[in-house]
């Protein structure tokens, strides 16, 4: 590529400050260094964890900052020592990583990498603890290792997983972080088997992948629990039987689960964060058997209360992060599930904008309207 080894001049959505609109700005994004990569973005897709860093309330806020963490690209150029890829190879950056060589990456039951593991706070490259983004000299903050909100960005080779050249990018860059998530929750780590009844706590898009999961393991009946009863006609199309808002009832909504499956859900995924939907998806799930997964984040000073008993009585409690996928190993194949049509990814974009109209993106996800919504890097 002619542009190897110089300087890329190009338009980013900068975040200066928190809750502030973005601003399109022309960056300066350094070449790759040793063991990484420029990825050229041509598809970015708008995640709630965009959001919560954006409005920066709980936690440190690192600024100025090109957000952007879901997305599709083709490698531009790779720095020294980088030899599984090649420019022009088609990626989804992930804001975990696989370094291969760790105690987790060895494992076959981890995917919680000690070098590449998301790291929320840091705004630089690991190698040399600075920025490849600057704007008229000035460094620009990294987001979580990979900034898609960018027409080019540089990420370590390890968040990169390289998938079929054919996959419509517009399509897959929503598997690289969010969907993925949710439906790894239900088929790695809940494993429902076919014909059990499964509840799936909070029906965003998370929700909603942990619900196709559930879809394409058999479940016999799949409750969606959410307090906006408009989201149960969406939730219809990923296969929800049936349909609980706890406000609706008097009693936990727990015990409401219990009645209606005759002693409780066989699985159970909460991809809410509240702490309450938390205890209440443990608790809902049949002893002798049940297993509850937990996806969503809780806040940093929650803690999860339940009685001892709950696991004598062989009740199991799990948690996974990314759905316990390896991104380097596991994610084309996840990409190749919806080549072969057993994933259906369309129903989760719900809208698509130029990436010039990236703030309409994040009114549509504030109102509660969109699931995804994909931004076009060229206009």
């Amino acid at each position: 590529m002619a542009t190897a080894g110089k300087v890329i001049k190009c338009k980013a959505a900068v975040a200066w400050e928190a809750g502030k609109p973005l601003s399109i700005e022309e960056v300066e994004v350094a070449p790759p260094q040793a063991m990484e990569v420029r990825v050229k973005i041509l598809y970015t897709a708008l995640c709630h964890t965009d959001v919560y860093f954006w409005e920066a309330k709980g936690q440190t806020p690192v600024f100025p900052r090109i957000l952007g963490h879901e997305a599709g690209g083709i490698v531009e150029s790779v720095g020294e020592g980088v030899t599984e890829l090649a420019p022009g190879d088609h990626v989804l950056p992930v804001f975990t990583g696989e370094c291969k060589e760790c105690a987790h990456c060895k494992s076959e039951e981890s995917n919680m990498c000690d070098l590449l593991r998301i790291n929320v706070d840091r705004g630089v490259m690991i190698g040399d603890g600075q920025s490849r983004f600057t704007i008229k000299g000035k460094p620009i903050f990294h987001f979580v290792g990979t900034s898609t909100f960018s027409e080019y960005t540089v990420i370590h080779v390890g968040c990169l997983a390289k998938i079929n050249p054919e996959a419509p990018l517009d399509k897959v860059c929503i598997l690289s972080c969010g969907i993925s998530t949710g439906l790894g929750a239900t088929l790695n780590v809940a494993k429902p088997k076919k014909g059990q009844t499964v509840a799936i706590f909070g029906l965003g898009a998370v929700g909603l992948a942990a619900m196709e999961g559930a879809r394409l393991s058999g479940a016999s009946r799949i409750i969606g629990v959410d307090l906006n009863p408009a989201k149960f006609e969406q939730a219809k199309k990923f296969g929800c039987t049936d349909f609980v808002n706890p406000k609706d009832h008097s009693k936990p909504v727990h015990e409401v689960l219990i009645e209606m499956t005759n002693g409780g859900v066989d699985r159970a995924v909460e991809c809410t964060g509240n702490i309450n939907a938390m205890i209440s998806c443990f608790e809902c799930v049949h002893d002798g058997w049940g297993v509850a997964v937990l996806v969503g984040v809780p806040t940093k000073d929650d803690v999860f209360k339940t009685h001892p008993m709950n696991f004598l009585n062989e009740k199991t409690l799990k948690g996974t992060f990314f759905g316990n996928y390896k991104p380097r190993t596991d994610l084309p194949n996840v990409v190749e599930m919806y080549m072969k049509k057993e994933l259906e990814l369309e129903k989760f974009i719900t809208h698509s904008v130029p990436f010039s109209e990236i703030n309409t993106a994040f009114d549509l996800m504030l109102k509660g309207e969109s699931l995804r919504c994909i931004m076009r890097m060229e206009e």
